[in-house]
């Protein structure tokens, strides 16, 4: 029987960091993996909460006290099974959830002032440490029906849903535009938060349990959707969110103003080798470089661009730290690796001088009165104004969603936003107007966490399910 007092004796440990010397100057995973015994004495530190707030707050409702204790008497393959259950991407979820505002935030040792159980560090560590030892999904008991979907778009939504899919015996098609699975998890997130071979494996496996990827091939461009649905009995669409929201200022269109995700999107194909003909890498090597935006999005670029040896890297964003929308744990890295943060500065306009030199004017806010959504605004103060001048600017205020050129021809209903509407009364899990078209993630809930995007590919996977008669 575990020590009920282990809590106390063992502080958390989340495994260790690579110092920011040698983490800043290369494109691999900062946190590293935590040994054997380090995993089992931290599951061990769980209390096993008779109402597991971890649990709630998980967006998949992962068993996480189920888990810790089997990994605490080294039970790999039963706690891969069991993480399994509930998330169809545990390896990466547990390297990119924020786990301070979700399972570990709620942890009753962390309310409790000990310092949470590092449930994300073991989320990884069981799916890593099985797949090295041999584990696979069982699929020995699937009895394959006659029944087909396809799937569009390969990120976390699409992945989720054709692991639901062939789990129930129908046949997963996944389309994708981009050369390699993941969407967003691959291009949008840069290596050292993400190695792109743990997506890799990802795809192996998940081949073998039967999914099918069409990559490098667009629906309305390579493949019509009309041929989708003459095709198959069932179609999800987990597109995501791409399109990038602008500031509404001048000069946003300057040469040397980037958008994030294209940006982001380069760097990993340098990485990659996938550049595709034509385009150049764009490098930020000695470059005085302003990131504008206080999300994941934004750091993302920060630290990329250290990375790539800029000169100079600040963040400038409109509030104060305390109401940044991004990871405290993401913030505190950008630090570390050498990022100077501009708190409390909006962007006015953006210059750019005769020998490629850009001048971007900032003035200072205070904050006001909160908006509808809760968070407060940001008003300017007169006469606050400054320049800031640098080689570089990535505007990096997040993402919306672009609805589909062909949603209202085929009756699919999509919100002023560009969100798809899906679900509803008397509806199926994330069935859309259109009742063979099912749809999820970002591209009905708006840029999201890659966590909640397998839970609606999961969900509308199950709506799918019921949809064919199957369940």
């Amino acid at each position: 029987m575990s020590d009920v007092f282990q809590f106390m004796k063992l502080s958390r440990n989340p495994g260790d960091k690579v110092d920011a010397s040698v983490r800043k100057i290369e494109f691999k995973e900062i946190y590293q993996p935590l040994h054997s015994v380090d995993a089992a004495d931290q599951a061990g530190r769980c209390l096993s909460c008779g109402n597991p707030y971890c649990e709630w707050e998980c967006p998949v409702h992962n068993y996480i006290p189920n888990w810790l204790k089997l990994v605490e008497e080294g039970r790999l393959f039963e706690a891969a099974e069991m993480s399994h259950k509930t998330n169809s991407l545990p390896e990466i979820c547990g390297r990119v959830c924020p786990q301070d505002r979700l399972c570990e935030g709620a942890c009753t040792l962390n309310q409790g002032g000990f310092g949470a159980v590092s449930i994300g560090s073991i989320e990884k560590y069981i799916t890593d440490e099985a797949f090295k030892a041999g584990w696979r999904p069982d699929m020995s008991k699937v009895v394959w029906t006659d029944k087909t979907v396809a799937v569009i778009g390969a990120g976390p939504a699409g992945l989720a849903c054709a692991d639901v899919l062939v789990r129930n015996g129908v046949k997963a098609v996944v389309f994708d535009r981009y050369e390699e699975i993941g969407g967003l998890l691959t291009f949008g997130i840069p290596e050292f938060k993400l190695e792109k071979s743990v997506i890799k494996r990802r795809r192996e496996i998940m081949e073998g349990m039967g999914v099918e990827f069409v990559l490098n091939t667009e629906i309305g461009k390579d493949v019509q959707i009309e041929e989708l649905l003459e095709q198959y009995d069932a179609i999800f669409m987990g597109m995501g969110a791409y399109k990038y929201m602008k500031g509404g200022f001048p000069g946003e269109d300057l040469p040397g103003v980037l958008e994030a995700l294209p940006y982001l999107i380069n760097n990993v194909r340098q990485g990659l080798g996938t550049l595709p003909a034509g385009e150049e890498p764009i490098t930020m090597q000695g470059k005085r470089v302003v990131v504008l935006g206080g999300g994941d999005t934004a750091m993302d670029c920060n630290r990329t661009a250290i990375r790539q040896g800029a000169k100079s890297v600040i963040c400038a964003y409109r509030r104060d730290e305390a109401n940044m929308p991004g990871s405290k744990r993401e913030v505190a890295n950008a630090k570390e690796e050498g990022v100077d943060f501009l708190w409390n500065r909006q962007p006015l306009g953006i210059e750019r001088r005769q020998d490629g030199v850009l001048k971007i004017r900032l003035a200072e806010t205070c904050l006001g009165e909160p908006d509808a959504n809760g968070r407060r605004n940001a008003a300017i103060v007169p006469g606050s104004e400054a320049t800031v001048e640098c080689d570089h600017v990535i505007i990096a205020f997040g993402f919306q969603v672009e609805a589909v050129s062909w949603a209202e021809k085929q009756g699919i209903t999509t919100a002023p936003s560009g969100r798809t509407r899906a679900g509803g009364r008397g509806m199926h899990n994330c069935q859309t107007s259109n009742p063979e078209v099912f749809a999820g993630g970002d591209m009905v809930r708006g840029a999201d966490l890659v966590v909640r995007a397998v839970f609606d590919g999961r969900q509308a996977a199950e709506g799918v399910l019921g949809y064919l008669g199957i369940w």
